[in-house]
């Protein structure tokens, strides 16, 4: 599979930048994805981001950590944090930047480890895919807390891109769950799934399977920062 966001990673950090990530998803036409957005300094991370960074504590996981700009911002303040991504490219850059810790994993394939504060930034309920898979991955993220860890995690809900509410009624599934396409410099991702959660579904489901989920701070574009621990 093509790595995408690594490459566009690399070049950017390269002085080779000429043009942004484009992505599409079967709800919304064409955008861009800047590239400098994803090396954001603390001081331009949305205020949700910024309170994770103020909640992160003890040994910490970034997961799907990208350029690493929110490992590299914790290391820096003294925490212990290990910074993970499926992209290779993407790990190349968090080295490059420094940080300490990194790991080319799927987060599911990580085991035998534990941390005080799980790290999902970036709609983070992303990685979670869909409704029926996002069990599989919530028992794992549960599995690698310390006793009175965190999983911080933030994500957006979507109801607003739609017209009324019998619009996501005639839906044949969750209106969060998207399918989304990525394209850099000729090159495309084959689809992949992308769950956006509204809070009232993501604390019910957490609530089935023995986590706490209190939202902690929320964004001006529906968007919202969750602290979820074991009950």
């Amino acid at each position: 599979m093509q790595d995408i966001i690594g490459t566009a990673l690399l070049d950017y950090y390269s002085g080779n930048y000429s043009e942004d990530i484009l992505t599409e998803t079967n709800i919304s036409e064409e955008d861009e994805l800047p590239l400098p957005y994803l090396f954001r300094t603390y001081e331009e991370m949305p205020e949700i981001e910024q309170k994770a960074m103020e909640l992160a504590k003890g040994r910490v996981l970034d997961i799907g950590c990208g350029a690493g700009i929110h490992a590299l911002y914790l290391q820096d303040k003294g925490l212990d944090v290990k910074a993970i991504d499926t992209s290779a490219g993407a790990i190349e850059v968090c080295k490059l930047q420094g940080i300490k810790d990194v790991e080319n994993i799927d987060f599911l394939n990580l085991k035998n480890e534990k941390f005080d504060t799980l790290l999902l930034l970036m709609n983070g309920t992303g990685i979670l895919k869909n409704l029926e898979e996002m069990p599989t991955y919530l028992r794992h993220l549960k599995s690698l807390l310390n006793p009175n860890g965190q999983i911080l995690i933030d994500s957006s809900d979507l109801k607003y891109m739609y017209g009324n509410n019998e619009e996501i009624a005639n839906l044949d599934g969750y209106y969060g769950e998207l399918e989304f396409v990525m394209r850099y410099k000729g090159m495309e991702s084959l689809p992949f799934d992308w769950l956006y959660l509204d809070e009232h579904t993501f604390e019910a489901i957490c609530d089935d399977y023995g986590l706490k989920f209190n939202v902690v701070s929320r964004g001006v574009n529906y968007d919202y920062l969750a602290k979820i621990t074991i009950a």
